[in-house]
């Protein structure tokens, strides 16, 4: 195989993994295992990371400077909201629970439980890594021709893990 064939380019499946810390090196998300996409295909990575990694190859190391506008966005306050406990199912009164909301326009939207003090519940819509800057570092595992079946799962909409890199 050349090292065009093993070069980052639209088309071309890669496998990467990947982690993302805060701006003192905490780990705040992080992949082990492969994830792969086909690129320049249905797959939208965050922060301008498709144009840091093109013409990469496997192997090599990639360090992306995030601010919160090119992450995951801004906190939104208007996404955080707090009502009594009792006003709230017992099954989700824990920090961390997952409730799912509608607006008027029938979109819905995961809110997390983020506190409970004083008979309050608060939930937060916003991605939990909102209003952050945050580093990624991205190891290039593999870059090859995709598979036909490969190809098949992206057209229909196969996508990285919903909290990865989005």
């Amino acid at each position: 195989m050349s090292a065009a064939d093993q070069t980052i380019s639209d088309g071309k499946l890669v496998a990467l993994t990947y982690s993302i810390t805060d701006t003192n090196g905490a780990v705040l998300e992080q992949a082990d295992l492969p994830v792969t996409y086909i690129h320049g295909g249905h797959t939208e990575l965050i922060g301008g990371m498709d144009a840091a990694i093109r013409g990469k190859q496997a192997g090599d190391i990639i360090e992306l400077q995030l601010t919160p506008e090119h992450g995951f966005g801004a906190h939104d306050p208007n996404l955080t909201f707090t009502d009594d406990l009792d006003n709230v199912p017992p099954e989700f009164r824990f920090i961390g629970a997952e409730v799912q909301m509608q607006n008027e326009a029938g979109e819905v939207r995961t809110f997390i439980v983020t506190a409970i003090a004083d008979g309050k519940l608060t939930v937060d819509g916003n991605h939990p890594l909102a209003g952050k800057s945050l580093v990624v570092h991205i190891r290039i595992q593999e870059v090859r021709e995709p598979t036909y079946a490969e190809l098949t799962a992206e057209s229909s909409g196969c996508q990285l893990p919903s909290t990865s890199l989005h």
